[in-house]
């Protein structure tokens, strides 16, 4: 079965059952707590703890999604047979309206009816609870699972098996979100599929509470399905990655077949998941940076090139690999159709990468003799890796084990992990209302006029693009402002200066900044805007800013426009199917 076929049959089964399909969110998440999606729950966080409303939304408690995710922590480990960085979830998601009950016997239904799998080849695995989970609290086992899976569906005794809080109990995506105990489903000993059950909420010191509401979280990978369902040896071997990896198994002749046997596919692998990987990655509006998810598209993008170096690969990958995608996700995903723009990115990647090259081969002349903690400056600086060292200067790196350059790099690793955690962790803020963050009563102040800002930006796109424009989140720090709303297409340069324009001038005018307290059904009558996927209170502030923009809104704001300051347009970028993203300062 094609991997396109299984797609289609896990979003029809649910949809037969009453579940909404809902298209997968961006890699770039509004979730301020992780830096790349990792999870298909991850769009539905706010629906399971009541800060949303499905009905509103979807018309419906449970929906049913195909999502795009991205795990940096397996970007070391891919080059065996299993691990990736980027991958596809299927998901069946409720908020209230099914649970343990439905979701098993479907789940089981799917496989067995939906996918011809026999039950003689399943095995599952329940919650055994926990009876020192910290705080005083006991967490119980999960003794419904069981019975479902047992009494009910009649799977025997022997093929049940009961695993502590490590194995069957799943915590929040990012510092603190829903959780609770799983169920995994494995066929010939491999789990393909692992059903959530939120019944608890995680906070930020760890201890949990009972959900109002529970609701299931289901997450199967479709590599791995596919690995099963096309009996393949691994999930390079699968249609989703094995017709690149011939080809470019065609176009590097030169990789060391006869002196290190195993390393000509761990390379392979590496340039098939790297390749496909960032194509998502810029699809989804990330460009090639120092920091946080630009970084990883850089370090992905550049072990593609330092590969194409050092085994003489003279073939474009980039073109390849776009065509590649494109005909393999487009009709899925069309953000992956931008193709002229993917390719520009790659290739002015590629340029710079040539260019510190350049420099780096002028550094490494200075040494006579190279250490681990140069090296590590030079790969950190420069671009250029242990291998591409090895190849370049065999003498000065003759006395360097890339053990010691893989400490140097651990060490640099646990710093960055610190600051990343200090960062999407929300540690150290004095505003933190998930979306404005501050560190200092000055960043305070600038997320204020940054806030203020935001709300003349949607008054302004509706103006320039009509109503279609609507917020689909946002995000404040006291470098910039990030502002998503729904729209096809990329904004043209003329429409961009308008934009601002209209700003700025709004601004000028020194509007008063206002609002009134209103119950929720009189403030939706004043027409104002308001964010669809935010559920609000009984009473709401509706703010307005003079005749220029009325919004819901319960954030700080400056008295009048003019406090703004000037405000700028940095960039505009695609964060998925029919969304655009605007990130905005003021000076």
């Amino acid at each position: 079965m094609k991997s396109e076929e299984i797609r289609k049959r896990f979003l029809k089964f649910f949809e037969e059952r009453g579940h909404t399909i809902v298209s997968s969110s961006s890699l770039v998440p509004d979730d301020p707590s992780v830096l790349l999606t990792t999870a298909g729950m991850q769009q539905f966080k706010p629906y399971y703890v009541g800060k949303a409303d499905p009905m509103r939304d979807f018309g419906s408690r449970n929906t049913a999604s195909a999502q795009k995710c991205f795990r940096t922590s397996d970007i070391d480990e891919v080059g065996d047979q299993t691990h990736l960085t980027f991958f596809e979830m299927l998901g069946n998601f409720s908020f209230g309206g099914y649970f343990k009950k439905e979701a098993i016997r479907w789940a089981y239904e799917f496989i067995v009816n939906e996918l011809g799998v026999s039950r003689d080849r399943l095995t599952v695995t329940i919650f055994a609870g926990d009876p020192s989970a910290g705080s005083g609290q006991v967490i119980p086992e999960d003794k419904e699972s069981y019975s479902i899976w047992h009494k009910e569906i009649g799977l025997p005794e022997s093929r049940i098996k009961k695993h502590g809080r490590q194995d069957n109990f799943w915590g929040p995506t990012g510092n603190e979100g829903p959780c609770g105990p799983t169920t995994e489903i494995y066929v010939d000993g491999v789990e393909i599929w692992n059903l959530v059950f939120n019944e608890y909420y995680c906070k930020a010191d760890k201890t949990l509470e009972k959900l109002p509401s529970p609701g299931v979280d289901t997450g199967m990978g479709l590599e791995r399905l596919a690995v099963m369902l096309q009996g393949a040896g691994n999930v390079f071997e699968t249609d989703l990655f094995h017709p690149l990896i011939s080809k470019l198994r065609e176009v590097a002749p030169k990789l060391p077949y006869e002196t290190q046997p195993d390393q000509p596919e761990r390379i392979l692998r590496i340039l098939a998941d790297h390749l496909r990987a960032s194509i998502f990655l810029i699809a989804d509006g990330v460009r090639p940076s120092n920091k946080e998810a630009g970084y990883i598209l850089r370090r992905l993008l550049r072990r593609i090139l330092v590969y194409g170096i050092q085994y003489d690969i003279h073939a474009d990958l980039f073109p390849m690999a776009v065509d590649f995608v494109k005909y393999n996700y487009g009709d899925w995903y069309p953000e992956i159709k931008n193709t002229k723009e993917i390719l520009t990115v790659m290739l002015e990647e590629k340029t710079k990468f040539e260019k510190a090259l350049a420099l780096g081969v002028k550094e490494i002349e200075k040494y006579e003799s190279i250490s681990a903690k140069d090296a590590f400056y030079i790969y950190e600086t420069f671009g250029l890796p242990w291998e591409l060292l090895k190849e370049l200067v065999p003498a000065k790196v003759k006395n360097l084990a890339k053990e010691a350059f893989e400490e140097e790099f651990k060490k640099h690793q646990e710093i960055s992990r610190a600051g990343l955690e200090k960062k999407f962790g929300g540690h150290g803020l004095i505003l933190d209302t998930g979306e404005l963050k501050a560190s200092t009563p000055e960043e305070v102040e600038i997320v204020t006029r940054l806030h203020t800002a935001t709300h003349l930006l949607q008054a302004a796109l509706r103006k320039v693009l009509g109503p279609e424009v609507k917020q689909m989140g946002s995000d404040i720090t006291a470098e910039r402002t990030r502002f998503d709303f729904s729209f096809n297409r990329k904004l043209t340069d003329e429409e961009i200066k308008k934009v601002e324009d209209l700003v700025n001038e709004a601004i000028q005018k020194d509007l008063p900044v206002s609002y009134q307290e209103l119950p929720i059904a009189e403030a939706k009558k004043t027409k104002a805007l308001y964010f669809f996927k935010e559920k609000y209170p009984e009473q709401v502030k509706v703010y307005s800013m003079g005749e220029f923009s009325k919004e819901f809104c319960g954030g700080p704001h400056v008295t009048n426009t003019l406090r703004v300051g000037k405000f700028k347009i940095a960039k505009q970028e695609a964060v998925g199917s029919g969304i655009r993203r605007i990130r905005g300062v003021v000076e």
